[in-house]
């Protein structure tokens, strides 16, 4: 596979994973009646998700822009790593939370070899 290529493919997951986050920022800054359900039962408010909306949407663009897409990837993932004990706290699949935070790594690990590199001591 040429490295054109390669850079295509990484590309488009990113693209994926912005469309993921944005959605899912949208959902927590203009929430449906049935998500605002879910969100109490989950023990918050509309305001405490507001706020992890807009966490969200700031983690996702420093992840998108390059210079910035480092601390994105590390803020995503933490964000992802909280998701994942939401949905194991209150009984939940948490197939798609670590499908989502395996996704981020890898692109991490090919956008941005530097942080590979001090993660894995090389």
């Amino acid at each position: 596979m040429s490295s054109k290529t390669k850079q295509i493919i990484l590309w488009i997951l990113t693209g994926i994973i912005g469309l993921f986050f944005a959605f899912s920022a949208y959902g927590k800054l203009f929430p449906a009646e049935e998500h605002m359900e879910m969100v109490k039962a989950l023990g918050l408010d509309a305001r405490t998700m507001q706020i992890i909306g807009i966490v969200e949407l700031l983690a996702l663009i420093l992840f998108i822009i390059p210079r910035t897409g480092v601390l994105g990837t590390l803020l995503l993932a933490a964000y992802m790593g909280g998701a994942i004990a939401t949905h194991l706290e209150h009984a939940m699949p948490i197939m798609i939370p670590c499908i989502v935070q395996a996704v981020i790594w890898i692109v991490a690990a090919f956008r941005f070899p530097e942080l590979t590199s001090r993660i894995m001591a090389r």
